[in-house]
């Protein structure tokens, strides 16, 4: 027979009980006030020109009804580690042996090309390169404008060296990663695109959204295939919604699109691209010149030449630098207009306007693109977002190459240990002065607008706000919203993409409130929000210029989606709007 409770069994369970209720009361208070647990703070102060410096406190009576439930998804984070990644090469060298110590170089007809050609004095192997411990070897740069003829010339080592934009390497590499000797070992950043790329459109077409549901002609799985899928996928658009017709090359589908009018845009370079946007019913929608830092282009050597002839893929890096220092000013256009000329059997004159085209990077840019981890348009961001692009478009089908199997930052570490290069600074980017997002707005159409959702927490503007959660019967404090970072990595690779752009941050709240609560305290709230969201980026991505972005409370006026209005959640968001900077 069991024995009875004694009362102290009683007085205990009473005890338990009661600390339970008042817990729950506690939260539910503290979920009311929109506070922290253990945490007091202040009301968010009045908005000025540019915003306030939100503390991320709830607003007095609240403007939004409250909200204790919380996001439950989960984001993968990752810190930048150059580790020694590169693959071992395996088996005999199997490259073409160099004839009169000669490197065989392939280029496309580009103009960032140029510090090349100027290092070498023309394609044809006449210069005498030296190596560090005094070797002689020279270089022959051979024309090879179609990427898969180059593939297969590099695979089977009748040249040493390839081409490539950052992008274009997430498809080459599918191939040769299958043989380490093939490998591309990259060492060198030549330039960005500014102003080369673009896409025109016709004059109807206002936005990058606005190209849902339209024909867009390109040349597949190029630089213009990476510039039109990174500009629909940041405006909103499923790539699957947009008709591409694919053609050859960049210049057949200018052609293409002067021919046809039934085709809303084009994708492709310049001069064409300049030449169409001037033609009437057609307009620019936007080139590189704008997102001067999303198209790279990058040479790299087989991974067995390179092992085979260290010193040779120095002094190439060290000659390339120093030509890309010596063209900076512009005196020796005219003869590097000259050698181009020469290299790719077009006039002069073609070649001399062709230099505008590109940036040359020098080594601090280098530097930045490969190994600095808060440059939001480095090598690795680049690289990846290439991938998911193309793999969402279905050309890759294999594993990725991880990145860090590919670029071999050794050499450059390495140079950075002299003054030379120590002194080396970025001359690539805008002075931003400060703009209201009024004004921007008043000048220029946005090129695209991105919905960025954010879990905001009812009345608060925070963006690393937790809530407590009851695990394995334990409470513990989790991210209210965890994707955040990914968010704000997001958004800082698009405002570094489009380096030369103004970026807008327009913050709205729910309508939950509408009727009780003025409209001054809501635009407030959502002007903390925007205010947050841009002070995140640049707590994150240092490099960034805070005058390059401008925010805007909008308050509950602009629902999320006009058919589910009352959708909370979705409505506690920003917007990010990209808007040309040339244009204003």
């Amino acid at each position: 027979m069991s024995q009875q409770p004694k009362p102290a069994f009683y007085l205990v369970v009473l005890l338990v009980i009661l600390s339970l209720l008042g817990y729950a009361y506690y939260r539910f208070q503290n979920s009311n006030t929109g506070g922290n647990s253990g945490t007091t703070t202040a009301p968010v102060s009045t908005p000025s020109a540019d915003g306030p410096a939100d503390s991320g406190a709830p607003i007095s009576g609240g403007v939004e009804a409250p909200d204790d439930s919380s996001v439950s998804t989960t984001v993968k984070e990752y810190s930048f580690v150059p580790a020694a990644r590169l693959p071992e090469v395996k088996g005999v060298s199997d490259y073409d042996a160099m004839k009169d110590n000669t490197v065989r170089m392939a280029l496309n007809v580009w103009a960032g090309w140029a510090p090349i050609v100027y290092a070498n004095g023309g394609s044809r192997p006449g210069k005498e390169w030296k190596t560090a411990s005094g070797k002689s070897f020279k270089v022959e740069l051979v024309l090879m404008d179609d990427p898969v003829q180059m593939r297969d010339a590099f695979a089977t080592g009748s040249v040493h060296t390839g081409w490539a934009t950052v992008d274009m390497l997430t498809l080459l590499v599918q191939g040769l990663s299958k043989d380490s000797r093939v490998m591309p070992r990259i060492y060198q950043q030549i330039d960005w695109s500014n102003g080369g790329d673009g896409i025109v459109v016709r004059e109807n077409i206002k936005t990058a959204a606005d190209l849902s549901g339209k024909r867009v002609v390109l040349a597949q799985n190029s630089p213009s295939h990476f510039f039109i899928l990174n500009t629909l996928i940041n405006a909103g658009v499923n790539p699957a919604d947009v008709k591409f017709i694919f053609t050859t090359t960049a210049f057949e589908a200018a052609a293409a699109f002067n021919a046809d009018k039934s085709i809303a845009g084009v994708v492709s370079w310049a001069p064409d691209i300049y030449n169409l946007s001037e033609a009437k019913g057609n307009r620019m929608l936007v080139t590189t010149l704008t997102a001067n830092k999303l198209i790279a282009d990058v040479w790299y050597s087989r991974a067995d030449f390179a092992k085979d002839n260290p010193e040779i893929i120095e002094a190439l890096v060290r000659g390339i630098f120093d030509a890309g220092d010596a063209l900076a000013d512009g005196s020796k256009k005219q003869e590097v207009a000259t050698l181009l000329a020469d290299f790719y059997s077009i006039p002069p004159a073609d070649a001399l306007s062709m230099l505008a085209d590109a940036h040359y990077t020098n080594f601090a840019e280098n530097k930045d693109f490969f190994l600095n981890q808060n440059n939001p348009t480095n090598f690795e961001r680049t690289y990846n977002t290439a991938y998911m692009l193309y793999r969402k478009a279905g050309a890759i089908d294999g594993n990725k190459v991880a990145f860090d199997q590919l670029v071999d930052f050794s050499l450059l570490q390495r140079l950075g240990k002299e003054d030379k290069y120590a002194r080396s600074i970025s001359n690539y980017g805008v002075n931003f002065a400060p703009l209201s997002a009024s004004a921007i707005q008043g000048e220029s159409a946005e090129i695209l607008t991105k919905t960025v959702v954010i879990q905001f927490f009812p009345n608060s503007s925070e963006l690393d706000r937790t809530t407590d959660r009851m695990v394995n019967g334990k409470m513990v404090k989790e991210p209210y919203d965890p994707q955040v970072p990914f968010i704000i990595d997001e958004v800082g690779r698009l405002a570094g993409q489009y380096g030369a752009a103004r970026i807008v941050i327009e913050g709205h709240t729910d309508s939950s409130m509408k009727g009780n609560v003025p409209e001054s305290a809501v635009q407030e709230l959502s002007l903390a929000r925007a205010n947050a969201v841009k002070a995140g980026i640049l707590k994150k991505f240092g490099g960034l210029q805070a005058n390059q972005f401008s925010v805007a409370g909008l308050g509950w006026n602009r629902p999320a989606d006009k058919t589910d209005p009352e959708n909370n959640a979705k409505n506690r968001r920003v917007e990010i709007k990209v808007y040309p900077l040339e244009s204003q």
